[in-house]
């Protein structure tokens, strides 16, 4: 352990009673952020969820109670109502309490809704932003969610909604012509059906995918591919979830930003600096 006091700086307090719904990041501990470790160190109770890297709760204080809230599809776990619940009891008890997520609580973490229960219950909370596996993960596997001449826009989306079915209500044709690069969470179990939605919508069949497991870990695997033989080459890869799927012509930078593996990346011959324009 040690000292996160900074010169200059003065961290907040968690107080008893409170509840503060942390982002972890999307799997090297290394990415946590200060504020997410500083509330580590004082929490009473930290209650992780499936996809929270093990050793960030190494940061926790001693003697801290650990409570495990994973959820993961296809195995049981607990329901949200009786999480949110849970959280609102420990508060109500006096306990400092950490609700440690993984990525960010507010994208695709379910942390507006234990947000909202909070409010409900009176409990005060605050949020502390973590860095999403559709931006963190990308950018381990050498593919920037952005680059100037490639893509000006950039859209998340969830493969299954709340029922565990492909998103319907989502426009699909819209999607396709109007993000030049779409990222998608937890969109494994159904990704035949959205790369033929997506290519119905115009999408290239030869539009290139990559498929990145276990993001920012030790055990990350990384897929490239095509939208036309996405669903086949993750079958026969034999890649299971979670994973991020990214959509575009930024995988294509891959080659030259390779970073994780730097033996395989290429020397870039288009990236040349060049004087940037007067503003």
């Amino acid at each position: 352990m040690f000292d996160i006091s900074l010169p200059h700086f003065e961290f907040p307090v968690l107080e008893a009673g409170w509840v503060w719904l942390a982002g972890a990041g999307p799997g090297d501990p290394g990415l946590l952020s200060l504020h997410a470790l500083n509330g580590l160190r004082q929490a009473d109770v930290i209650v992780y969820d499936a996809l929270v890297d093990e050793r960030i709760l190494q940061f926790a204080a001693e003697g801290a109670e650990i409570i495990y809230a994973g959820k993961r599809g296809g195995k049981p776990s607990p329901k949200q109502s009786s999480i949110s619940i849970k959280l609102v009891e420990l508060a109500k008890s006096g306990k400092r309490v950490i609700r440690l997520k993984g990525g960010d609580p507010f994208v695709f973490g379910r942390g507006g809704e234990e947000a909202l229960a909070l409010v409900d219950a009176g409990v005060p909370f605050r949020i502390i932003p973590g860095i999403t596996a559709g931006v963190g993960g990308l950018a381990y596997a050498g593919i920037p969610s952005t680059h100037r001449g490639i893509n000006q826009a950039v859209t998340f989306l969830t493969g299954h909604d709340q029922n565990g079915v492909a998103p319907d209500e989502l426009d699909w044709d819209a999607l396709a012509k109007g993000s030049p690069v779409i990222v998608m969470y937890m969109a494994m179990k159904h990704i035949s059906l959205i790369t033929q939605k997506l290519m119905s919508g115009g999408r290239r069949a030869a539009e290139p995918v990559a498929v990145i497991c276990n993001a920012t870990q030790q055990n990350q695997q990384v897929l490239e591919t095509t939208l036309a033989s996405c669903a086949e080459d993750i079958e026969s890869s034999g890649l299971k979830p979670p994973a991020i799927v990214v959509v575009g012509d930024v995988v294509n930078l891959r080659e030259q930003l390779n970073w994780i593996e730097p033996a395989l990346a290429r020397t870039s011959q288009t990236s040349q600096l060049k004087e940037e324009p007067a503003l």
